[in-house]
Parts: C-alpha cells; sequence; structure tokens
C-alpha cells in the first residue's frame, strides 16, 4: 500500500493468478500441457505484449501447434464468448482440449472429466447504437485516472439489450406453449400493449447472472420474471467475492454446485452481459452427479453459511 497499477504490478499479478488457476486445473484433470490444443485467455483491462497466452505457453511449454488466443475490452460477457469461441474451434478439431482461463477444460473426447455437456450458445450486440455504446466506456477522469464510467442509460440498455436476445434464446429451448403465449401477446400487442415474458423455468433449472451490481441482477430477474431463488447464486456471489466481472457466472456455477442443487439432467444457463454492449449466453446440461464440492471450490469454507438476506 498504497496500491501500484503499472506494467510491472500489472503482470506480477497475472503470474500470480493465471500460474496457480493453470497449475491447479492441470492437477485436478490430470491432464498435460501437451495434451491442450486451444488456449483462450480474457482480461478486459490489461492486454500486454507479448500477450496473456503466449506468457502461458511460454511459462509451460505448451506445444507447437496450439491454437492461443487473448480476448480484451470484452467486460462482463467476456468467459462465456470465450466459451462459444472455443465451442466453434472445436467443431473443426476433434479429439482436442481447449483451456478457457479462468474456467475449465472443454473437451471433444468422451473421456474427459467433464461434468457438462455444452449445448448451445448465443450471442447479440448493440454496439451499432451511440446510447448503449456509451453506456459503459473506459475512459479518464480530469484527474487523469483511468476507469470505466457508467451513465444513467446502463440499466435500460442492459434491459433492451437483453430483450433482443431472449427471444431467440427461448424459440430453441421453451417449451411449445410457451412459444404460443408469446407469440400471441406480439399479435395482440396493439390492444394489449403488453408483451408476455416467457416462463424459463419450464426450460432451465439453474440461472447464473451478470454479478455485477445488486442493482444489475435484480434488474436482469425482473426482466425475466424470476424469483429470490433464481437471483441466489448470483447475490450470494456478489456478497461473498464481489464484482468479478466476466468470472463471477463460474463462482455461481460453483456455488450452486456446492449446495449440491445441479442434478444430473439439469440445463444451466449463464448470461454474460458486457459493454459495447452486448449480451452472451451459454446453456450446458449436467451430464454426471456432482457431490462433494462444498469441500474442494471456492465456497469451501463459508457455504454453509449462505444464503444470507441481502436488502
Amino acid at each position: 500500500m498504497p496500491p501500484k497499477s503499472g506494467h510491472k504490478e500489472a503482470i506480477n499479478e497475472v503470474h500470480m493468478i493465471l500460474f496457480s488457476v493453470f497449475e491447479n486445473l492441470l492437477s485436478k484433470t490430470n491432464i498435460s500441457p501437451q495434451d491442450i490444443d486451444i488456449l483462450i485467455v480474457n482480461c478486459s483491462g490489461f492486454c500486454p505484449n507479448p500477450s496473456l497466452s503466449s506468457i502461458i505457453v511460454n511459462k509451460y511449454s505448451l506445444k507447437e501447434g496450439v491454437k492461443s488466443y487473448t480476448i480484451s475490452g470484452m467486460g462482463c460477457s467476456a468467459n462465456s464468448l470465450a466459451v462459444d469461441m472455443a465451442r466453434n474451434i472445436m467443431y473443426t478439431h476433434d479429439n482436442s482440449n481447449a483451456v478457457i482461463l479462468s474456467t475449465e477444460i472443454l473437451s471433444t473426447d468422451a473421456k474427459s472429466h467433464a461434468k457438462y455437456k455444452l449445448l448451445w450458445t448465443l450471442r447479440t450486440q448493440g454496439a451499432f447504437d451511440d446510447k448503449g455504446y456509451y453506456s459503459a466506456y473506459r475512459d479518464e477522469d480530469s484527474s487523469g485516472i483511468t476507469g470505466v464510467r457508467l451513465n444513467g442509460d446502463v440499466l435500460q440498455v442492459a434491459g433492451d439489450t437483453l430483450r433482443t436476445h431472449m427471444p431467440v434464446l427461448g424459440g430453441r429451448f421453451l417449451p411449445l406453449i410457451e412459444k404460443l403465449r408469446f407469440l400471441k401477446s406480439v399479435l395482440m400487442y396493439k390492444r394489449s400493449k403488453e408483451i408476455y415474458i416467457p416462463n424459463f423455468r419450464t426450460a432451465f433449472q439453474h440461472f447464473c447472472f451478470p454479478a455485477t451490481g445488486k442493482s444489475v441482477v435484480r434488474e436482469t430477474a425482473k426482466r425475466l420474471k424470476l424469483g429470490d431463488r433464481d437471483m441466489e447464486a448470483a447475490l450470494m456471489t456478489l456478497h461473498r467475492f464481489g464484482n468479478q466481472s466476466s468470472a463471477s457466472l463460474w463462482y455461481e456455477l460453483a456455488y450452486l454446485e456446492g449446495k449440491e442443487r445441479v442434478k444430473e439432467g439439469d440445463k444451466v444457463w449463464q448470461l454474460g452481459m458486457g459493454t459495447g454492449p452486448k449480451c452472451n449466453s451459454v446453456i450446458m446440461e449436467c451430464i454426471r452427479p456432482i457431490l462433494g464440492e462444498a469441500l474442494i471450490g471456492p465456497w469451501a469454507d463459508t457455504i454453509n453459511t449462505y444464503p444470507l438476506t441481502i436488502p
């Protein structure tokens, strides 16, 4: 103290965090660095040269043919975007392993250690509209301090971005009766002035929302007509770990696993919303029983004290 945010300190933090996460991941899955075919690293605020992915390749001597990518500037949507990216690359590369820092290994090998099957990804954005584009913006203030400026439109922009996202997602996963109710409300809109919000609980059992703030979590839940239990993982993650940007989605999933709520066959909807604005969804299905995670995950020391009541 006082905190320093220079290049050297940022590189030290990269080493401290990414190396420990990467080594822990390899240990849990018994996979060698030489087994990794695809590497994706994302960080919105720091983009050094050589890149973050190159730092990992160099440190652990990944193989010459590894496909490495570094993503920056994607905000709270970065992890779900990276999963979508890995999925698309793996379509053309059978029997491959992809690592997305900081998440877990995705594999096209049926004998992998995966807990989930990736069913679908969806990406929409609104960067073409100035109001949305400038609602969250990295900038310097009058004192030369760099930060992200949020204006009064940010919640409305988030809601509008989500509104254009829902029909596409719902059209793929909602049961027919919910689709018909939604379609009827659209046809009757001139008379009723209301659009039916489908019951997404009929399609998904678990929800991981952007945990950038209580107001964002609750606005997202309001737009989707979801309740307190659906919001729980996001709000508890925000309380316990603060705003972890796109990584929040994985802390939330760990919370649900720690509570042993995710059962084999359950579907999980992870929703990432970032600057731009952009809205990214990842739909996963649990493919095996998940037990004992409360003892080894990031919630190991506190899971029994949650949930708490958050005003």
